[in-house]
């Protein structure tokens, strides 16, 4: 098989993976307007959420498919160097400057320190707590790989399917200790691994995420007007319906990513290389944005209109700004 590492579609995967979360935070705001801004604005931002929910998973779905590797010894000391501490080190200073920032913005220090205090328990900003449920998986990664070297490809199969129906458990709410965030997440690299390596099951992946995708919009919309306020029925990124269509996003990028044109690799490879960095800092663009009241969402006419454009503005400013501080030494380590 090609080197994982020359595979175009993960670095496309990054790329789309990394719009949908900063197009997630952009039109954040807009959950709590139901009622206050016109009904086909709020849905029009809801829609837009629905459809974005498989951002988070794929990430998680790329390193399953990158770092699972059943046949390879493990080298301990390489593993926490190369890839625990890539992670662990940049995590832990962005929480320290989103504290300082925190602080800054309420005018009271000692929010700053309450914030630091917190840190081993809740995250500084809203989008870091992505990483007290994915620097642990770093820990998963090398017993499942030891585990799936152990299995057959009908008992990987088995593992899978046991793994979507605990998701399944979790979008109906069923009360069992199973459910708990690091086995639910940990799904998501064996999703990744199975579907890098198993591809002739892709007509069933693109069918079941193409329904889930209907249900998600619909659904959204529908719990909304039964509640009379957002609801997070159909967002959460450990259900059933959202690992399917995770899947179908992978798959989709897998036969199909080697048609995006030569002239796009280029860049395509670079917003991927920096994708960590654009995660870790976009939100930073988006202090000014964010507040519905200072009128930039309304420049744009629409939501339709004002979140995928800004989306892309934020994405690609942070691009640039992230490849700018990756060339300056000792704070490069800020964005790997």
């Amino acid at each position: 098989m090609t080197e994982s590492k020359d595979i175009f579609y993960f670095h496309l995967l990054r790329v789309v993976a990394a719009f949908a979360v900063v197009m997630i935070h952009v039109l954040g705001p807009w959950r709590e307007l139901y009622g206050v801004v016109p009904q086909h604005q709020w849905f029009s931002a809801t829609a837009i959420n629905a459809v974005s929910r498989w951002a988070v998973p794929v990430f998680i779905m790329l390193s399953g498919a990158l770092l699972l590797f059943p046949s390879t010894p493990l080298n301990a000391q390489r593993y926490l160097q190369r890839r625990v501490a890539k992670v662990v080190v940049p995590f832990l200073a962005w929480s320290l400057i989103y504290c300082l920032i925190s602080g800054g913005q309420s005018g009271d220090w000692q929010h700053t320190w309450d914030a630091i205090l917190a840190l081993p328990k809740s995250p500084s900003w809203y989008h870091l707590w992505f990483f007290y449920d994915f620097i642990p998986l770093y820990f998963v990664i090398p017993l499942l790989g030891a585990l799936l070297a152990k299995m057959s490809t009908e008992q990987i199969k088995l593992l899978l399917v046991a793994w979507l129906l605990l998701t399944l458990t979790q979008w109906l709410r069923i009360d069992t200790p199973l459910r708990i965030n690091l086995l639910l997440y940990s799904g998501y690299l064996l999703l990744g691994w199975f579907l890098h390596q198993q591809r002739q099951y892709w007509r069933w992946w693109l069918g079941l995420g193409g329904v889930m995708l209907l249900v998600n919009v619909v659904g959204s919309g529908w719990a909304a007007e039964l509640k009379g306020g957002y609801s997070a029925k159909y967002m959460s990124y450990k259900t059933l319906n959202t690992a399917l269509i995770a899947a179908m996003v992978f798959v989709l990028a897998q036969r199909y990513g080697y048609r995006v044109s030569r002239a796009l690799h280029r860049p395509i490879l670079s917003l991927s290389r920096y994708s960590l960095g654009i995660y870790l800092l976009h939100p930073l663009l988006l202090i000014p944005i964010r507040p519905i009241d200072n009128g930039v969402y309304h420049w744009f006419g629409h939501p339709l209109l004002a979140i995928p454009l800004l989306s892309v503005m934020v994405l690609l400013l942070s691009w640039l700004l992230v490849a700018a501080v990756s060339k300056i030494p000792i704070i490069k380590q800020l964005v790997p």
